[in-house]
C-alpha cells in the first residue's frame, strides 16, 4: 500500500524514530544542519563499514588516510576553490525565497554547469524578455540579477585580533569544501611511507561544509556533511581501462552491499567537464521523496591537475619514478567520491514502506538489509513478569556482544514489534512461559512476520546465518 512518499513524511519520520534532528533546534534550528540521532548515527556507521570494507579491507592496492579538516590557506587557492568554487543565486524581490540560478535554467533545458557569470545572466535575461523566468515559489516575475557567491567557509586560527571582514587573504583559513585536498597533500608522504605502488588509491571518510544557496532537501543538500572519497593514482595509459573497472565496481557496491534494486540507480555522463577532467559520469538514485533521479556518487578522470598545481604553488616535486618503466612523471588521477549522508537518505528512502495489514490494520517497517539495520535484534519479554524478564534479559545481555540489540519488557507485545519494524530491526525475540519449561523461543522475522520456535542457545548462530 505503499503511498508516494514525501520528503516531509522522511523528514517527520526520521525525527520520531531517533535517526536525524535539525541541529539547534531549541532555537529555532540552523538551515541545512542536522544532528544524527542513536539510530542515525548507528546507520550510517554500518554504510561507513560497508564502504571501508570494499575499499581497504577487501583490496591490496588502497590505503587509508585521515586528514584534518583545515589546511595551508594556499591549498584552496593552488586547487583553484578561493577563485571559482562558486554558485550563481537569484532573489525573488516578492517572496524573498533564494533560488540557484542553474537550477533556474536547468529548468529549460539550459547546462549552466562551469558557466561564467556573465553568460548566466545572458540566458536569464533571454528567458525575461519571453516572460518565461519566474519565481520557482509564488510565481512572480520579478526577480534580481544573478550573483555568485563563493561556497568555502572562512575563518581564523589561533588568537583572533581582528573581525573576519577585516582578515587579509594570507589570514584567512577556510574549513574543506572536499575532502580530497588533504589526499593530494598527502601523497608524497604515502609514497614515501607505506611502500604502495602505481596504480594505488588512497581513501578517507571525513567532514566537508560549503556555503550552499539552497539548502531545503532535508540531508540530501547540507551545508555542513560527509564524503566517502577514494583518489587512484595511476599511468595515463591505463586510465580509460581502470576508470571502466572502478564504475563497474561501484554500481556493484549499491546493489550487492547496500541492497538497492538495479532499476533504482542509473549513470549519468556529464556532457560539460571542468577543465582538468576528460570524464565524468554519476551514479544517481531514484528517490522517491524528492521525485527522480539525483547524484549520489561521482566517478571523474581528473588527469593530474591536482598534484601538478600543488606541486607549483608548495614548490614541492610530486613526481613519481616508476621503476618498472624507468619514467618519471605525476600521475593521474580517478575518483569516486560518494555523499555519505546522502547515502543515508537513499536507504531510508528505498526501505521506508507502509503496508495494509487488512482488517483496518496497517504497519511501517523499514525493509533495510539486516547488515545495514541499526539494531539487529531486539528481545522481549512477553508480559511483566519477574522470571520472564530475568530470562529475556539474560538472552540479550549475551546477543548483545555479538549483535546490536535491544531489550524492552513494556508489556505490549503488539507495539514493540510495531517500534522495531519502523527502526528496520530484521529479528525480534520472545520469551514466554513455555520458553521457562522448555528453553525454545519465539523468533519473528521483520519483512514477513512469520514465526518459529527455536532453541535458547541457538538464536545467536540463527542470527548470524541470516545476516
Amino acid at each position: 500500500m505503499n503511498k508516494k512518499l514525501t520528503l516531509d513524511t522522511i523528514t517527520s519520520f526520521a525525527k520520531r524514530r531517533g535517526f536525524v534532528y535539525p541541529s539547534s533546534e531549541i532555537y529555532g534550528g540552523l538551515a541545512g544542519i542536522y544532528d544524527y540521532d542513536h539510530y542515525g548515527i548507528l546507520l550510517k556507521n554500518n554504510i561507513q563499514a560497508a564502504w571501508w570494507k570494499s575499499m581497504v579491507f577487501e583490496r591490496d592496492d588502497i590505503v587509508a588516510l585521515d586528514s584534518a579538516i583545515f589546511t595551508h590557506p594556499l591549498t584552496w587557492k593552488a586547487s583553484g576553490h578561493v577563485d571559482s568554487f562558486n554558485e550563481a543565486l537569484i532573489d525573488c524581490k516578492s517572496c524573498k525565497q533564494r533560488m540557484r540560478a542553474d537550477h533556474l535554467l536547468e529548468k529549460f533545458g539550459i547546462n549552466a554547469d562551469f558557466m561564467p557569470l556573465d553568460q548566466i545572466n545572458l540566458e536569464l535575461n533571454k528567458l525575461r524578455e519571453t516572460g518565461e523566468l519566474k519565481c520557482q515559489f509564488c510565481g512572480n516575475k520579478d526577480l534580481t540579477e544573478a550573483r555568485q557567491i563563493n561556497q568555502l567557509i572562512r575563518t581564523n586560527l589561533g588568537t583572533p585580533t581582528k573581525e573576519l571582514k577585516d582578515l587579509t587573504p594570507e589570514e584567512i583559513v577556510y574549513a574543506r569544501g572536499e575532502t580530497c585536498q588533504g589526499i593530494y597533500l598527502n601523497f608524497k608522504n604515502i609514497t614515501d611511507t607505506m611502500r604502495v605502488k602505481l596504480p594505488f588509491g588512497i581513501c578517507q571518510v571525513g567532514k566537508a561544509f560549503r556555503n550552499e544557496v539552497i539548502a531545503r532537501q532535508f540531508i540530501f543538500r547540507t551545508r555542513e556533511f560527509e564524503q566517502m572519497e577514494m583518489q587512484y593514482f595511476l599511468d595515463p595509459e591505463i586510465m580509460n581501462e581502470k576508470y571502466e573497472e572502478w564504475k563497474q565496481v561501484r554500481w556493484n557496491w549499491y546493489i550487492n552491499e547496500l541492497g538497492i534494486p538495479e532499476e533504482k540507480i542509473s549513470w549519468k555522463k556529464h556532457d560539460k567537464l571542468a577543465h582538468y577532467a576528460s570524464a565524468a559520469f554519476d551514479i544517481q538514485y531514484d528517490y522517491s521523496c524528492l521525485g527522480g533521479f539525483s547524484e549520489v556518487e561521482g566517478i571523474h578522470q581528473r588527469g593530474n591537475w591536482d598534484l601538478s598545481q600543488h606541486s607549483k604553488v608548495s614548490g614541492v616535486n610530486l613526481e613519481y619514478f616508476d621503476q618498472k618503466n624507468n619514467k618519471k612523471f605525476i600521475p593521474h588521477i580517478m575518483e569516486t567520491s560518494v555523499g555519505l549522508t546522502r547515502l543515508v537518505l537513499m536507504v531510508l528512502d528505498n526501505a521506508y514502506t507502509e503496508e495494509d495489514l487488512g482488517e483496518g490494520k496497517s504497519r511501517v517497517v523499514l525493509k533495510i538489509k539486516p547488515s545495514l539495520a541499526p539494531i539487529k535484534v531486539a528481545v522481549f519479554p512477553l508480559q511483566r513478569d519477574d522470571k520472564l524478564r530475568e530470562s529475556a534479559y539474560n538472552l540479550y545481555r549475551g546477543l548483545k556482544t555479538k549483535f546490536t540489540a535491544e531489550f524492552d519488557d513494556s508489556g505490549n507485545i503488539g507495539k514493540m514489534y510495531r517500534r522495531q519494524d519502523e527502526i528496520g530491526t530484521p529479528f525480534c525475540v520472545t520469551v514466554d512461559y513455555q520458553s521457562l519449561e522448555d528453553n525454545m523461543v519465539t523468533i519473528r522475522s521483520r519483512d514477513t512476520m512469520a514465526q518459529e520456535r527455536i532453541k535458547l542457545d541457538e538464536v545467536a548462530n540463527y542470527i548470524s546465518s541470516k545476516l
